[in-house]
């Protein structure tokens, strides 16, 4: 924090508009702490606070208008992408899906102060074909929030933040040996929760044309075609293919127990 608030200092408004947009497309920039740095600074004088918020709020818009955008025409790739830093990429995807699911359109307001979630609601927005006029009201409410949010904590106790960085300043070396040792060990737990789950990024697949021979063959009586779409590809009224039933993939731990197990079951999304 003590380094932070000196670059803020030096370089003003500029580290809070690239925190804040950095955050919007998954890069590892906490922009929360620069918002929490630069109401400290507003606070102290260096900075103006309603400069603060438009710069945070335009760059917050800014990256989640392009991140929509690219969900919008790239769907399902781009959140795919998104995931490869995460344990399970399906999972990244399925649980994000999965906030919408139980929250509806109003999880936007909320995004941005869950991790993962916030790089990865815009683009799931888009992909969803939510209408942008709505979107934008959406994420400039949620974006508020956040901004007054970590901004106004940094404001109402500067005092505070100002003396636990002089407080770590002056521990030197100790603190940064600590902190080293708590990035290692963080690293290490997530080595060890990707070699973990390494078997589940393995997922058997069949060619249609090679499924739809089986369905032609005296096979066709062994297999369940079921129809996994996530929430937002599915309505009620939407078409299946001929003979598979249809499950919801946010409430598994129900559905599976439906499931017949004297048959080939065959998954299909979006």
């Amino acid at each position: 924090m003590d380094y932070l608030l000196l670059v803020i200092a030096q370089h003003g408004y500029l580290v809070i508009f690239v925190f804040a947009l950095a955050e919007t497309v998954g890069l590892p920039l906490p922009a929360s702490l620069a918002l929490m740095a630069g109401g400290a600074a507003a606070a102290s004088g260096v900075l103006r606070a309603p400069i603060i918020f438009l710069l945070a709020i335009t760059a917050l818009l800014l990256g989640d208008s392009i991140s929509y955008f690219l969900g919008r025409y790239m769907g399902w790739a781009l959140l795919g992408f998104l995931c490869k830093v995460s344990v399970n990429p399906e999972t990244c995807i399925l649980r994000s899906a999965e906030m919408f699911y139980k929250r509806g359109k109003t999880a936007l307001l909320i995004a941005k102060f869950i991790p993962g979630m916030n790089a990865m609601a815009a683009p799931l927005a888009g992909s969803m074909k939510m209408r942008f006029e709505q979107f934008l009201w959406l994420d400039l409410t949620g974006a508020s929030l956040y901004i007054l949010a970590f901004g106004g904590f940094g404001y109402l106790f500067h005092g505070f933040l100002a003396a636990m960085a002089r407080g770590l300043g002056a521990a030197g070396h100790v603190a940064e040996v600590g902190a080293l040792l708590l990035l290692a060990a963080y690293a290490s737990y997530r080595l060890w929760l990707y070699r973990k789950a390494r078997i589940y990024r393995v997922v058997p697949r069949v060619q249609v044309e090679e499924l739809a021979r089986k369905l032609k063959s005296e096979e066709a009586q062994r297999i369940l075609l079921v129809d996994v779409r996530s929430h937002g590809y599915y309505d009620q009224g939407a078409a299946r293919i001929l003979g598979s039933i249809r499950i919801e993939p946010n409430n598994l731990s129900e559905e599976l127990k439906t499931l017949p197990k004297d048959k080939d079951i065959y998954l299909y999304c979006t």
